[in-house]
């Protein structure tokens, strides 16, 4: 049962591959223009926001400079201070608000879409002219409505999380084209002190 669910999954994400391509090429054009990538959820979708900043700080294909990408959830010491003094709805807020610049993108996973902490983190962003983007489950949802952009999955939570990674990997592999396209050296960190 669970992998007949997965071909609706990958239908819906074909009929929004323009938009997973889309946001690859404007990542790569503002991560090389000095801004940086956000990105949170919870739970299992933590994971996969980490997943993605891993592949834009370290690398997805092949050799390239590192990029600024920050997976908001994994500063731990941040995550459990807030929580305690401001309550676990502003755990990524507060963050947005410390970290978020004008023009860096905010990349929110939900399969609910409906998690009060990515909602008001929204708002921080919004405030800052910081560009939102979400993963989520079936829409309509409030993150996919108060997001500038959403790709939303028509399937079940597990299903809906499965296909985010495939989106991930859908949007990585257009971010990598776009910064071999503009010509971007390879990191030349190896060597000595």
């Amino acid at each position: 049962m669970h992998l007949e669910n997965v071909l609706p999954v990958l239908r819906s994400l074909e009929s929004q591959a323009d938009r997973l391509a889309a946001w690859g090429v404007e990542l790569a054009q503002r991560l090389l223009s000095g801004q940086r990538l956000l990105a949170a959820g919870n739970g299992g979708s933590a994971a996969e926001a980490q997943h993605l900043t891993a592949e834009l700080v370290g690398r997805f294909d092949g050799e390239r400079v590192p990029f600024s990408a920050i997976s908001l959830h994994a500063e731990s010491s941040a995550v459990t201070a807030i929580a305690n003094d401001y309550g676990y709805a502003e755990v990524f807020a507060r963050q947005v608000r410390a970290h978020g610049r004008s023009g860096d993108i905010l990349m929110l996973l939900s399969t609910s879409g409906q998690s009060p902490n990515l909602l008001r983190a929204v708002e921080a962003a919004s405030r800052l002219n910081v560009t939102t983007w979400a993963l989520t489950g079936p829409a309509p949802n409030p993150l996919a409505l108060c997001c500038d952009e959403a790709v939303a999955i028509d399937a079940v939570s597990a299903n809906a999380q499965e296909g985010h990674l495939i989106a991930l990997h859908a949007m990585c592999r257009a971010f990598e084209a776009e910064v071999a396209r503009r010509g971007q050296p390879v990191d030349g960190s190896e060597g000595g002190c």
